[in-house]
């Protein structure tokens, strides 16, 4: 079966400069496919990346292995096999997390791989001396060939992971010139579109020029409509006080003549009122009299209450001698019943 690509993902490559060991330098010019592969046949894991025909990442991973996040879009690896520093400059946080996590994932599976391998080549080792102890010098010359057999399957494993490796290359590149032609029409719809824009923006500016000139008149019109408008209210208004002057001045004949018709009745009037002049004197001598009685009247009621209060007074007195005089006389009557009771 060979390699299969398990998790794939965008990036720029970066690898740590080999003699300043500080500085990073760039292996892509551009976002290249940063891959994991698993081995089947080896139970291994890989990180590919491959720029045009230039290999620019193959790490197996090991359990040794750590990847870190130095910035929230930036992680390296070291890969002591290749001794180099592999960087990774992603697009966005969440691609660096998704990676960093994946690089996990594969470094416990590779740590458990390697369990498992040493776990079976404990048992062939002990298995092989077990062998060794019982067999001779011909039986060891004979395991030799499984050895290289072992080997040989390796190099034609590694021989199929190169030729899937290039097959998945010219797919790259195909998928590449593939984004290349969508670019190329994209840009030249871009640049079609820019040309309408710009010719969008003419017609615009043109049209709002037209519409600015078209409200200028508005305002004009508008203008004039509101002058007319005043004109004509002013003339309503000129009208109705036209209207009250005639009204008033019907009015005032009206009183003209009725003033007219008074002043041939005025001399009437004038014997009338010092007829009535003459009365009103005589009702005022009248009433002059009338308060000189009323203050006689007062008077001789203050008199009348003056003697009533005398009068009370003698009254009182003259009630409490009677009473007295009554009193003396029941006082004498006892005194005559005495005598004749006595007799």
């Amino acid at each position: 079966m060979g390699e299969q690509p398990i998790f794939t993902t965008r990036a720029h490559v970066f690898q740590i400069d080999p003699n300043t060991k500080k500085n990073w330098m760039p292996a892509s010019k551009q976002a290249v496919t940063v891959s994991y592969f698993y081995d089947v046949t080896r139970n291994s894991y890989r990180i590919i990346s491959v720029d045009g025909a230039k290999v620019i990442i193959n790490s197996t991973i090991t359990p040794n292995m750590t990847f870190t996040k130095t910035s929230q879009k930036f992680g390296q690896w070291a890969d002591s096999r290749a001794n180099t520093v592999f960087g990774l400059g992603f697009s966005s946080e969440q691609q660096l997390t998704k990676f960093a996590e994946k690089f996990q994932e594969v470094k416990e599976a590779a740590k458990i791989a390697k369990d498992k391998t040493q776990e079976k080549i404990e048992t062939s080792s002990n298995h092989s001396q077990a062998s060794s102890v019982n067999g001779t010098d011909d039986e060891k010359a004979s395991h030799a060939g499984p050895a290289n057999t072992h080997l040989k399957s390796e190099n034609d494993k590694l021989k199929i992971a190169l030729t899937q490796s290039a097959a998945n290359v010219k797919k790259w590149e195909i998928e590449l010139q593939t984004l290349r032609e969508s670019n190329a029409r994209l840009t030249t719809a871009l640049q079609e579109s820019a040309a309408s824009v710009e010719q969008w923006k003419r017609q615009f500016s043109i049209c709002r020029d037209e519409n600015d000139r078209l409200r200028n008149k508005i305002d004009e019109l508008e203008e004039q409509c509101s002058e007319i408008n005043r004109e004509k209210e002013k003339n309503t208004q000129l009208k109705r006080r036209i209207e009250e002057l005639e009204a008033e001045l019907r009015e005032k004949e009206t009183e003209l003549k009725d003033l007219r018709k008074q002043s041939e009745i005025i001399p009437q009037l004038m014997s009338e009122c010092e007829y009535v002049s003459e009365k009103l004197e005589a009702a005022e001598r009248d009433n002059q009299n009338l308060e000189d009685k009323v203050r006689s009247l007062k008077t001789d009621i203050e008199e009348s209450k003056y003697r009533q209060r005398h009068l009370k007074v003698e009254l009182k007195s003259f009630l409490e001698v009677l009473d007295g005089k009554i009193d003396d006389l029941h006082d004498f009557r006892r005194g005559l019943s005495k005598l004749g009771t006595d007799n």
